[in-house]
């Protein structure tokens, strides 16, 4: 291994830094962290993805880790939840839980590593990437000598926004029928915020770790999961603030992109367990472009109501379908709808998403319009039909904007305002516009532009993997 590390610092021409890699323990932020740290090993570097104990509980570590080697780990720090759970009464208050426990528990793992005999002169304990809703980590980092960059696992349009709210740029409450007009974005009306800036009210933990974003003109580095041709604007209106931004995605295993990282075919960290042989089976038995993908993420909650237009939807429209109904949510199917569906639609209760979007079966994506799922569909070619869900929108409103009205690569489900979300009728038009051959000639046009594009940044001396190596390059000078 040490041969395999030489070699690769050869090919690199970087010395080996050691670099912390800090992840909320969601399944939406541990993907994108954990391939900006394959990519960071796969340049030399030796890095630890740390996520806290609430994720380990339940994540399954698969090969596409374990192939880098020493090169990378995943370590467990503790949340505060082992308190919580013991009925300690810590739970009152998440946020400050939260940061007190992963305060004390990085700080001890920073220790325990620069203590360790791994801690030699080759492999100097250097950077903190940290989730940017911990941002109190960054003060850990540096009260141990080393320096640290926040990591967004969203758009940079949603990124924007915060910031412009805590600048005073974005004036709340907005208004119906008064969007707000901001530099280098698209008018946004009130439901094209994210949640809890178009209601203060409804989720105040979220809201307060996003105001708890510190100094970002003190750091260095501030990385996005986007890359440069797709939100170009945006980007270069952040770094004419003095945010010094550097896109390094799309965040997608590189097997699905520019296949330069061989064992990268999945993510490798799985919070719930995949049907992977079931789901390919039964999409290999079907034509190219005939199926309807449906899924909305590992958080997002539809209501029973919702759940049962989208179930007459696609029962009675003319696409075969595969549908993601987690466990949890398997209760607001209705009665008999799994019994009916066998030979028109297949529902899992969890999926390797990247191996179904790529299969040829797929015609379209119906989904939430989280970042993630958004990423991966643009970085395939496969358009989508957002279909938001509510209450649990967070930073969907805004990407479901920008993927319709800038990047042109989906149809937006209109919600029926009586009613309070959107009809069988209206999902069903949506997903017949896309699956047509001319009426959805545009967006799949769109999808496969933006697909080549995704692919560009990562290739080699593209602009997200010229911005890594900058990064890389800039450790060695620490």
């Amino acid at each position: 291994m040490e041969e395999m590390n030489t070699e690769k610092e050869e090919q690199t021409g970087a010395k080996q830094s050691h670099i912390l890699v800090f992840s909320f323990p969601v399944q939406g932020h541990i993907n994108p962290m954990l391939e900006f740290s394959k990519r960071l090993a796969s340049k030399g570097q030796r890095v630890t993805l740390v996520t806290t104990t609430k994720a380990s509980k339940s994540l399954q570590v698969g090969d596409p880790i374990t192939s880098f080697g020493c090169n990378l780990k995943v370590e467990f720090i503790s949340d505060g939840t082992e308190q919580a759970d013991q009925g300690s009464g810590a739970s009152k208050d998440l946020f400050e839980l939260l940061k007190s426990a992963t305060t004390k528990s990085l700080a001890k793992l920073i220790t325990n590593i620069k203590n360790s005999n791994d801690a030699t002169e080759k492999y100097p304990l250097k950077f903190l990437v940290y989730d940017y809703i911990m941002p109190w980590a960054l003060d850990v980092a540096r009260q141990h000598g080393m320096d640290g960059a926040p990591f967004y696992p969203t758009s940079s349009g949603v990124a924007a926004l915060y910031y412009q709210f805590l600048e005073g740029t974005l004036k709340l409450p907005l208004r119906e029928g008064q969007p707000a007009t901001l530099p280098s974005m698209p008018p946004l009306e009130l439901n094209d915020l994210p949640t809890f800036l178009s209601d203060l009210d409804l989720y105040p933990l979220l809201l307060k770790l996003t105001a708890h974003i510190p100094n970002l003109r003190e750091v260095k580095w501030i990385f996005h999961t986007t890359f440069d041709k797709l939100e170009s604007e945006v980007l270069e209106s952040m770094a004419s603030h003095g945010l010094p931004v550097r896109a390094i995605g799309p965040t997608v295993p590189s097997m699905f992109l520019d296949k330069r990282l061989e064992d990268d075919k999945d993510y490798g960290l799985n919070l719930l367990k995949p049907d992977e042989e079931n789901c390919m089976k039964w999409l290999d038995s079907k034509e190219t472009g005939s199926v309807v993908y449906a899924s909305f993420g590992s958080l997002s909650n539809l209501s029973k109501e919702e759940v049962e237009e989208l179930a007459s939807c696609l029962t009675n429209c003319s696409y075969y379908f595969l549908w993601v109904v987690r466990e949890t949510e398997k209760e607001k199917l209705p009665e008999k709808f799994l019994d009916e569906i066998t030979r028109k639609g297949l529902v899992v209760s969890w999926c390797k998403q990247l191996s179904v979007l790529a299969h040829k079966a797929v015609g379209c994506f119906v989904t939430h319009c989280g970042w993630n799922s958004t990423l991966e569909a643009l970085s395939l070619g496969v358009p989508m039909v957002g279909l938001v869900a509510v209450p649990d929108q967070f930073d969907h409103p805004t990407i479901a904007k920008y993927v319709a009205d800038v990047w042109k690569a989906r149809v937006r489900v209109k919600v029926n305002e009586k009613v309070g979300f959107a009809t069988r009728g209206e999902i069903a038009m949506c997903i017949r516009h896309v699956m047509d051959k001319e009426k959805g000639m545009e967006v799949r046009n769109a999808s496969l532009v933006w697909k080549e594009l995704a692919k560009e940044a990562m290739y080699e001396g593209g602009s997200s993997d010229k911005n890594i190596e900058e990064f890389v390059a800039a450790l060695q000078l620490i």
